[in-house]
């Protein structure tokens, strides 16, 4: 499916996990976390307590470099590259995990655990973990995970780590500037009216006055 037609339908999913509203509270601290600010450049907009908090979060790390090479090729997989935008890595989604396990410490052992169950089925199936497979034993995998309906019951585990991540990626990169070119989001800009169509004045036998016409409204 088009990833810009199918957007509407997983933003809808999220929410109602309540995840995207939680990463979103996060996401404004995120976006301060991961900026070149140094430990001594301060932040006007935020309390000191607050730039302590997020000084802290960026001097710890929770994934390992070999659980980050996972998470860029799992959010990879469910936000590709393709001619329109870059991917969820392109977007520094990875970086956006790595900040809201911190700042959300109960998503710490969900996609800490989901990402050993991947490896441990992708050594089951293949005698290597998730991140040395090729692209199709990969999606083998997560075939078995990224449907939830369809999966099986001794999936399950799988089944809702990937939901998570996919929901966490979707927040992570549909709040970036290469997320909201994707959906061709512009935010809001200025405009002009021209007032009231002619043919809705017209309906109410209303017309403007050559005042009203060479002061306020402008036909362009």
């Amino acid at each position: 499916m088009d990833r810009r037609k199918s957007i509407k339908a997983m933003i809808t999913a999220t929410v109602a996990t309540g995840v995207l509203v939680e990463a979103c509270e996060s996401k404004n601290h995120a976006n301060t976390a991961t900026t070149s600010l140094s430990a001594k450049e301060e932040d006007p907009t935020r309390m000191p307590e607050e730039q302590q908090y997020l000084q802290e979060l960026k001097n710890k790390e929770f994934f390992t470099p070999d659980e980050k090479a996972t998470l860029a090729i799992l959010t990879n997989i469910i936000i590709p590259r393709d001619e329109i935008s870059g991917s969820a890595s392109d977007a520094g989604v990875v970086d956006f995990l790595s900040f809201i396990v911190k700042d959300k410490p109960e998503h710490q052992t969900p996609l800490r655990g989901g990402l050993r169950w991947l490896d441990v089925r992708a050594l089951n199936k293949f005698e290597k973990p998730f991140k040395d497979l090729g692209e199709t034993q990969q999606l083998e995998i997560i075939d078995t995970i990224a449907y939830p309906k369809k999966a099986k019951p001794e999936d399950m585990q799988g089944v809702h780590f990937f939901t998570l991540l996919r929901n966490l990626t979707i927040t992570g990169f549909y709040t970036t500037e290469i997320g909201f070119k994707d959906i061709g989001y512009v935010g809001n800009r200025p405009n002009q009216w021209n007032g009231v169509p002619p043919e809705v004045l017209k309906q109410y036998d209303l017309a403007y006055t050559e005042k009203e016409l060479k002061e306020c409204i402008s036909f362009t």
